[in-house]
C-alpha cells in the first residue's frame, strides 16, 4: 500500500521551518568552532580529541572514537591509533574490526541502533553497553584514512539521518586536517631519526683509527666506506705494550644503525681483550664468549684478528669465519689465511686456533670484507677474489694508502651505476 503524503497546517510549516533553520544554524556554529579549534594544531591526539568531544555534544553522544587506519601496513584492516573520549563512567567500548572491514568496503556512514538484530553484522559481538553506535568515514582523496564512531545516543534514543548527515560532515571537514597532523608527526619523527643516524655515523667513524701507525720496515694503510650512512664493517690497529700491533677487520650481520651498535660492541671487547691476551686466539675465543652472551642469538660478527711483531717479522692471526685474507709473498705467489674457526656469536665456547706466518720484504697482506669481492654490476657479476689479486698484483709498488684507494677505485669501477649494497673496508700491510 502507499505510503500517504502528510500534509502539514500552515502554522506546523512553519514551526518545522523554524526548527530545520536553527539546527542548519547550530550545524553552521559547531562546524565553524570545529574548524578555529583544530585547525591551528599540529599534534594529531590533540586534534583527534577535540573532534570526539564536539560530535559528542552535537550528537548527545556517550562516547565516541577515531580509528586512524595504517596505510603502510601489508594488511588494510591494520589499524594505526585509536583516540578515545567518554562522557561517561562506562568501560571504553572497542572498535570492532568488522566496522572497519564494512568502511574499508562502502565508504559511507554507518548507523546501528539495534546491534544485535542488525542483519548487516549477524554474529558479531558488541560490547554488551552498546546500545546504538553511529560510525562515519574520514576520507582523503577517496582513500579511507579512518573511522569517527560515536556510541549510545544519550536518554536511550536512537540516531537520526540528521545525526547521520552532521557527523559525517564534521568527518569529511576534519579528515584532512587529521592526516596532516599525523603526516607532520611522521616528518618530525623522521628528522629526529635521520638526525639521530648522522649523530651515530660521527661516532662511528670516531672509533675508527684516525691515521695509520708507523712501524719502522712497515707501510700499513686501512679504509672504511659504508653502504649506507652507517656500516657494520670495523677496522682497528690496536698498539700493545710489547711494541706488536694488533689490526682487526670485522662485518657484523646486518646494516644500518643494529649493525653499527654491534660494531661498537665488537671495537670496546676486542680492545679489552688485546689488553689482556698477547695469544691471537685467546683473544678471539674471549671475544666470542662475551659477544655470545651480549648479542641476541641472530646476530654474530665475521672477524679477522691478528698480531704483528715488527722485530721478528711474524704475523700471529685467527680468522673467525671471515674472508681469507690475501699474503702476497715477493716471489708472486698467493696464500689465503685461513686458520682460526667459526663466526663469533654463534657458540660460547669454541676452540680457535692460531697461525703464525713469516712477513718477508716485498710482502704485501690484504685484509678485506666481502664489500670487495661481493660487489656487484649492472650484468650480475661479482668482482670476486681473482679481480682483487689482479689489481694487487699490478699496482703492488705502490705505497699501502695508494693501494687501499686503487682497490676501492677498481671496485666502483667495476660496479658502475650499481649501488653499493655492502660495506667496503680494507687493511693493506707492507713489509719494506
Amino acid at each position: 500500500m502507499p505510503e500517504q503524503e502528510v500534509f502539514l497546517s500552515p502554522s506546523e510549516a512553519f514551526i518545522e521551518e523554524n526548527r530545520r533553520l536553527r539546527r542548519a544554524v547550530e550545524e553552521l556554529s559547531i562546524l565553524n568552532d570545529l574548524a578555529r579549534a583544530i585547525g591551528a594544531s599540529l599534534n594529531s591526539q590533540d586534534v583527534m580529541q577535540t573532534i570526539i568531544h564536539r560530535s559528542l555534544r552535537s550528537v548527545h553522544a556517550e562516547q565516541g572514537v577515531i580509528t586512524l587506519v595504517d596505510q603502510e601496513a601489508g594488511d588494510a584492516m591494520k589499524t594505526l591509533v585509536r583516540s578515545m573520549v567518554s562522557s561517561t563512567d562506562h568501560e571504553q567500548f572497542h572498535f570492532h574490526q568488522s566496522l572497519l572491514g564494512w568502511m574499508h568496503l562502502n565508504k559511507k556512514p554507518l548507523i546501528i541502533n539495534d546491534p544485535e538484530q542488525d542483519e548487516r553484522f549477524k554474529g558479531v559481538k558488541f560490547d554488551r553497553s552498546v546500545h546504538s553506535l553511529l560510525a562515519v568515514p574520514m576520507v582523503v582523496k577517496s582513500a579511507l584514512k579512518g573511522v569517527l564512531t560515536v556510541y549510545n545516543k544519550k536518554d536511550a534514543k536512537k540516531f537520526t539521518e540528521e545525526d547521520q548527515r552532521l557527523l559525517a560532515i564534521i568527518a569529511a571537514q576534519s579528515a584532512q586536517v587529521v592526516e596532516n597532523a599525523r603526516l607532520y608527526e611522521e616528518e618530525q619523527a623522521l628528522r629526529r631519526m635521520q638526525e639521530e643516524v648522522r649523530l651515530a655515523a660521527r661516532i662511528q667513524l670516531d672509533l675508527l683509527p684516525k691515521s695509520s701507525p708507523e712501524i719502522q720496515g712497515y707501510d700499513i694503510a686501512g679504509k672504511s666506506v659504508p653502504a649506507q650512512l652507517v656500516g657494520g664493517d670495523y677496522f682497528d690497529f690496536i698498539p700493545t705494550h710489547d711494541d706488536q700491533l694488533a689490526l682487526s677487520v670485522g662485518d657484523v650481520s646486518g646494516k644500518g644503525l643494529p649493525a653499527s651498535l654491534l660494531m661498537s660492541n665488537l671495537q670496546a671487547t676486542l680492545r679489552g681483550q688485546t689488553l689482556v691476551s698477547s695469544l691471537a686466539k685467546e683473544c678471539v675465543r674471549r671475544s666470542n664468549k662475551l659477544l655470545f652472551q651480549t648479542t641476541s642469538p641472530e646476530k654474530f660478527v665475521t672477524l679477522f684478528y691478528g698480531i704483528l711483531d715488527p722485530r721478528k717479522h711474524a704475523f700471529s692471526f685467527c680468522n673467525a669465519g671471515h674472508n681469507y685474507p690475501l699474503l702476497f709473498s715477493s716471489t708472486q705467489e698467493t696464500r689465503r689465511l685461513e686458520t682460526g674457526g667459526t663466526v663469533l656469536g654463534i657458540m660460547e665456547d669454541f676452540p680457535y686456533a692460531e697461525e703464525v706466518v713469516s712477513l718477508n720484504v716485498g710482502d704485501i697482506l690484504v685484509i678485506y670484507s666481502d664489500g670487495i669481492t661481493e660487489a656487484v654490476n649492472g650484468a650480475g657479476e661479482l668482482f670476486g677474489e681473482e679481480r682483487l689479486i689482479n689489481v694487487v698484483s699490478e699496482h703492488r709498488g705502490i705505497p699501502a694508502a695508494k693501494l687501499v684507494e686503487r682497490i676501492i677505485l677498481a671496485v666502483k669501477t667495476f660496479a658502475g651505476s650499481t649501488p653499493q649494497a655492502d660495506d667496503i673496508t680494507l687493511i693493506v700491510i707492507k713489509r719494506k
